[in-house]
């Protein structure tokens, strides 16, 4: 059995976004939902009818649905390499093609380094993860390293 192939797959997301995209999620569709509700009761002379609660209310939802959408990003990495997942798309690198795995000073997440100076964010290790994100760091480097070892 080869060094790579005995290491666990790592697959990780952010938490605290999760955490914070979820509770926005809520807020927003709460809030919608109230003023949808009191919509009809306002004495301002404009008669709101029942599909513009209803449209209040989607408009709730459609932003909920884009404070979720900071859930997206993920990371899953084995033996054959690791698949990026961020906002708009998904990559998949065999662990040949990634010259490092780096966390730049100052910077909100981690990235992939290619060869002729091109990286890839991973947007699935956050720096407001903290020790996680650390862990997650080192877990995606020793597979690496091991990965390149058994080439």
């Amino acid at each position: 059995m080869t060094a790579v192939a005995s290491r666990a797959p790592v697959t990780s997301r952010p938490r605290k976004v999760r955490w914070v995209s979820g509770v926005f999620a809520v807020v927003f569709i709460a809030v919608f939902t109230v003023v949808a509700v009191l919509l009809r009761e306002t004495p301002t002379g404009v008669y709101f009818q029942v599909s513009d609660q209803v449209a209040m209310v989607g408009i709730g939802v459609l932003m909920a649905c884009g404070a979720l959408w900071f859930t997206r990003p993920k990371v899953t990495a084995d033996a054959g390499g690791v698949s990026v997942r961020n906002m708009l798309g998904s990559t998949r690198f065999a662990w040949s093609e990634v010259v490092s795995i780096s966390f730049p000073d100052g910077a909100s997440w981690a990235r992939l380094e290619l060869p002729d100076d091109e990286y890839v964010p991973v947007m699935a290790v956050q720096a407001i993860d903290g020790d996680r994100a650390v862990a997650t760091i080192r877990e995606l480097r020793a597979l690496h390293k091991a990965a390149l070892a058994d080439s």
